[in-house]
């Protein structure tokens, strides 16, 4: 089985800022994020670079034959860095570029990025863009353009529904636009399970549209507190799957923040030890989906290599 992570991210540096406060790396994985010290990323990365190389040593050791790599306001904008990575390693490595969408003219910027930069897809991080409409006509006009370059978009949904309706009409005025929904559609659980949300259960059924995925980046970090094996997670993997079906989702670990408290092989072998997923759902979920709507073609097989404590 190959394995692909559908949500990851990569920067050479943070040094943004949001809500008027300051995101900035220091050293030992440490990074200043909005007036806060925390522990960014694993510790041994001491220059703070998370670097396609970093991640490659990753996923080689834990057998994942290639990412997908989107982007977050709160990183800052990372697209120079990430065409590179997309023309040294475009087998291992689909990576979405990220406009300013915060500030009107930002289509011209996404034209560029698409049709001049090459990059294959578009992030939107719209759970930061409340207030801003999904379906204003600088928004429909770059999603028809994207549709017509068959280009995939990776997009992030406010909790709940309050984007929903938005979302259904860019679903319906480009019907072919390929678009992955991340993090399981914010399936966390902050008064009652995901589950027992109606509003959570209508973003997870854009997916009954022909060209929508759900991925679930960060679901080790929506169920933290839960910790390994995190069997609320496996829970919400299985009700997405029956309002939608497993050809419908994807794996994805949103690396690096969440090897700060697990390995990066934990991220996804807490799905294979499983006893409540079949054997073909596990191969749908952690890779065949996303083989298919990324369209990878040459995938790298992956030897196991033994611990020296084993």
């Amino acid at each position: 089985m190959n394995i692909i992570d559908a949500h990851s991210h990569l920067w050479l540096r943070q040094d943004t800022t949001w809500d008027g406060k300051a995101i900035r790396t220091l050293t030992n994985g440490r990074s200043i994020f909005l007036g806060e010290e925390v522990q960014m990323i694993p510790p041994f990365i001491i220059d703070g670079r998370n670097t396609a190389e970093v991640f490659l040593s990753n996923m080689d050791y834990a057998q994942v034959s290639a990412a997908v790599v989107v982007q977050e306001f709160i990183d800052g904008f990372q697209n120079d860095y990430l065409a590179e990575v997309q023309r040294q390693w475009p087998d291992r490595f689909f990576v979405f570029g990220m406009a300013d969408y915060l500030h009107d003219g930002f289509l011209e910027q996404a034209r560029q990025l698409l049709l001049t930069q090459g990059f294959r897809g578009l992030a939107i991080p719209a759970h930061r863009l409340l207030g801003q409409s999904l379906n204003s006509n600088e928004m429909m006009e770059m999603f028809r353009m994207m549709e017509a370059n068959d280009k995939r978009l990776s997009i992030t949904l406010a909790d709940g529904d309050r984007q929903v309706a938005e979302m259904s009409d860019v679903i319906a005025e480009c019907p072919r636009l390929k678009i992955a929904i991340g993090h399981l559609c914010m399936a966390s659980p902050p008064v009652t399970p995901p589950w027992e949300n109606p509003m959570w259960k209508a973003q997870v059924m854009l997916a009954r549209h022909e060209n929508v995925m759900i991925e679930s980046g960060g679901l080790t970090w929506l169920y933290n507190s839960e910790f390994y094996p995190f069997p609320s997670g496996i829970r919400a993997i299985r009700e997405a799957a029956d309002l939608v079906g497993f050809e419908k989702l994807m794996w994805g670990s949103d690396y690096p923040r969440t090897i700060t408290a697990i390995t990066y092989r934990m991220s996804y072998d807490f799905i294979t030890k499983s006893s409540e997923l079949t054997d073909e759902q596990k191969r749908l979920f952690l890779g065949d989906n996303a083989r298919h709507f990324y369209q990878f073609e040459n995938l790298v097989d992956l030897p196991y290599i033994k611990n020296m404590s084993e």
